[in-house]
């Protein structure tokens, strides 16, 4: 049905039909903004939530996280994110194309009704003008009739009256027809008025008017038209996240199946297993065997008593001495282990921790120590390769300013694998391996780490003998133990070269020599692959780190002072590195 030819009679309804339709528009954009403000914050709170829960870089609670339950727990949190991350494309999908249509829609909208009322109130306006005017005309031609009556009534009354004059007859007879002509024009000015008015009458309802309410119905049917395109969008939005959404809800439950009660029953054992054996019954230690034995031989003197006393009681309590005292600590730790104060204390050995734990943390630590080597000769492979492209393209850089880093890098894995030896030989004593002095390697292939000053080595120390719960002792000092260089060197030894000091070196124990920066030294016996090299300064001879020196040419054409004829110390320990 049209609206022109239905509702001719009803503007002002489809008027307030429009502007309640505009309303409506508006009304459900605002619906869709703060629905995607709320998906908006919905996402941002998961968000927080996932970070709350999420467990921190080198927190304690990391333990927790090899249980298959806590790493199901991560999974949720993970796939948890995904949603928010979903819930984040919904609201600026809603925010960024539905609202935005929508609101871009009803402006336009508005904009077209506000014309078309516009056009439809001035043909209004227009016909009540004509209607006022044909109203005016009759009127006046009402008016007109009545005087012209009145006239005449008044010319006919002077003209039946014997008494009056024929001057006034003839006076009342011209203002009678007078009015008559006046009646006459007031009449056709009403018939013209009134065949004008039914003109713009008719053009007003059965062409202006429909024109404007089918334009009107249009605008109309264009607003139904985008609130129902709006819902779908409103729906499609949703619907494209589902599948992704379905994916972080089936990850969820590939997380809860994953779950295996049995395997983390069996890692709190591998967690918490002391390695101790389970502690024997408490011999029962009967002293009163010597109590009064032999005090009648004490004589009559207290003293003397007391003494005999003594020294039956230390008779009773024997040592065998085939017996580790080592052993008999550690089973004594054994047995009274549940009921000893653990100590909070860290121990780079690990020694504060049961066997099995330490045996564990140990194994953790050389790990990530290979890994760190395993990084640190990367980059040492990937400067070789450069500066190998220097040499052959020396516009591309030059050699020399890498042998600074080469240094450094050489520096570094030596330290870490004295660390690792360090490492692997608690490792050794945590499995009751340990080696003696006597059969751990002379010279070692890494730079020595200068032990604290403040400890002194041997006993003396702050952690001397300091006891882990296995009954195995820990000296922190030993850790650091300098090296033994226990070669005797040959006073006759000659030279085969000679080196310049590049970084200063103090000397660790016997064997090894002191060196300052800048002093040239004599080669007595090169770096055989691990890490140290034999010299002669003046009368006194030891070895230095080979990284702390630079060899120096044996072409006397080559001046020994000049940094770009020498050969750096990466060059020669390339091989063992």
């Amino acid at each position: 049905m049209s609206w022109g030819c239905e509702l001719w009679d009803q503007f002002d309804g489809l008027e307030k039909h429009t502007h309640w339709g505009l309303e409506f528009l508006d009304r459900f954009a605002k619906f869709v903004k703060e629905r995607a403000e709320i998906e908006a914050g919905y996402a941002k709170q998961l968000r927080n939530l996932v970070k709350k829960f999420q467990p921190k870089r080198n927190s304690k609670d990391e333990e927790e996280y090899k249980f298959s339950s806590s790493r199901a727990f991560l999974a949720v949190l993970s796939e948890l994110s995904d949603y928010a991350g979903q819930r984040e494309v919904v609201a600026e999908c809603i925010l960024g194309v539905v609202e935005a249509e929508l609101s871009q829609h009803s402006q336009k909208l508005r904009a077209e009704r506000k014309a078309y009322i516009h056009e439809g109130r001035k043909a209004q306006q227009h016909l009540e003008a004509c209607f006022k005017c044909l109203e005016s005309s009759k009127k006046r031609f009402e008016r007109d009739c009545k005087e012209a009556d009145r006239t005449l009534q008044c010319f006919q009354k002077l003209d039946h009256d014997i008494n009056a004059t024929k001057a006034d007859v003839e006076k009342a007879n011209n203002h009678q027809l007078l009015r008559k002509a006046q009646m006459q024009e007031s009449k056709g000015d009403y018939a013209g008025e009134m065949q004008r008015f039914n003109q713009e009458q008719k053009s007003h309802y059965y062409t202006l008017m429909p024109s404007v309410f089918q334009k009107l119905q249009v605008v109309e049917e264009r607003r139904i038209g985008h609130v129902g395109e709006g819902i779908k969008q409103f729906a499609d939005v949703e619907r494209r996240v589902l599948p992704i959404v379905g994916k972080c809800l089936d990850g969820m439950t590939r997380a809860a199946d994953a779950i295996n009660s049995g395997n983390d029953s069996q890692l709190v054992v591998e967690m918490l297993k002391s390695g101790f054996e389970c502690p024997t019954d408490v011999p029962f230690e009967d002293y009163s065997e010597v109590v009064g034995k032999d005090w009648s031989d004490g004589g009559s003197g207290s003293g003397n008593g007391a003494t005999l006393r003594s020294g039956t009681l230390s008779q009773s309590i024997r040592v065998d001495p085939r017996i580790d005292p080592r052993t008999t600590l550690s089973r004594s730790r054994s047995r009274f282990w549940p009921f000893m104060k653990k100590s909070k204390t860290f121990c780079e050995d690990q020694s504060h921790l049961p066997p099995e734990q330490r045996r564990k943390k140990l194994l953790q630590s050389i790990e990530e120590i290979k890994r760190h080597i395993q990084k640190e000769v990367d980059q040492k492979d990937a400067l070789i390769k450069m500066k190998d492209v220097y040499i052959k393209n020396p516009q591309m850089g030059d050699p020399a300013s890498l042998e600074a880093k080469f240094a450094e890098l050489g520096f570094e894995i030596d330290k870490l694998r004295l660390n690792l030896q360090k490492h692997e030989t608690w490792l050794a004593e945590a499995n009751g391996q340990v080696q003696g002095k006597s059969e751990i390697p002379r010279r070692l292939s890494g730079i020595y780490v200068q032990p604290n000053p403040d400890i002194s080595r041997g006993s003396n120390g702050p952690h001397a003998h300091e006891s882990s719960p296995d009954g195995s002792y820990t000296d922190e000092a030993g850790a650091d133990t300098p090296l033994d260089f226990d070669d005797e060197f040959d006073d006759d030894s000659q030279a085969v070269g000679t080196c310049r000091v590049v970084y200063s070196f103090d000397s660790l124990d016997d064997g090894t020599l002191t060196v300052v920066e800048g002093h040239v030294l004599e080669v007595l016996e090169k770096d055989r692959g691990d890490g140290w090299t034999r010299v002669r300064r003046d009368s006194s001879e030891g070895y230095v780190p080979t990284s702390y020196l630079e060899y120096i040419p044996e072409d006397p054409t080559h001046g020994a002072s000049s940094p770009d004829q020498t050969e750096t110390i990466i060059k020669t320990t390339m091989t063992y590195i």
